[in-house]
């Protein structure tokens, strides 16, 4: 078995019209043995970018702290909130130091950015456990479901999603994928991000 899979876990991102949606399960395993079913792995970065983290526990905790203390030293160089391309390179970048003892952790992160006009756009982006970045128009995944969340969200997706339908659409596509993986589930947490404000829901799964 690979380390990745050691805990399990999924996350998956989306893009709707002028909103982001990220969601994940909520099961936390030693292999098959499930330990918790409120394991949180999307984390707030900032008002307007959220950071979802599969992978292996430790590294999860340990990532998460030394983001944010990165995103606050930046904050406090530059007298400014950190855009959410900046914090995909920050991202990459402190995966890349460590690339010859890697966190196994495959980060995926959400967020609205701001154009010079004063409007947002939605932004995604993903990468692997050495910081190579993945950016995408449409949704990106990542956790042991991610070959069945990329299956389901090719069926499910849509341009220019309206909040609540990409809440709809995120939350099926997350719910029906993990069902056919035996490393994640037992409930999920969704996240859109729109302009104004973000909705946050916790959903029940099977707990099978």
């Amino acid at each position: 078995m690979s380390i990745m899979e050691y805990n399990g876990g999924s996350v998956i991102a989306m893009v709707g019209k002028e909103c982001v949606a990220i969601a994940s399960d909520l099961r936390l395993g030693n292999q098959s043995l499930g330990i918790s079913s409120n394991f949180q792995k999307i984390f707030p970065v900032s008002d307007r970018i959220y950071l979802g983290l599969p992978g292996l526990a430790t590294d999860v905790t340990t990532l998460k702290e030394v983001f944010r203390y990165r995103v606050n030293m930046y904050t406090i160089k530059e007298e400014r909130e950190i855009e959410p391309e900046t914090f995909a390179h920050l991202v990459s970048s402190t995966l890349y130091e460590r690339r010859f003892g890697p966190y196994f952790i495959e980060p995926v992160m959400a967020g609205l950015e701001k154009t010079p006009t004063g409007a947002y756009k939605p932004f995604i982006a993903a990468t692997d456990l050495i910081g190579c970045l993945n950016f995408a128009k449409d949704f990106v995944v990542a956790g042991t479901a991610s070959t069945k969340l990329f299956g389901v969200a090719e069926g499910l997706w849509e341009p220019d999603l309206e909040p609540e339908d990409l809440f709809e659409t995120c939350a099926q596509t997350l719910l029906n994928a993990v069902d056919r993986d035996a490393y994640s589930g037992w409930g999920a947490e969704v996240y859109v991000i729109t302009k104004d404000k973000v909705i946050k829901r916790t959903l029940k799964g099977r707990m099978d």
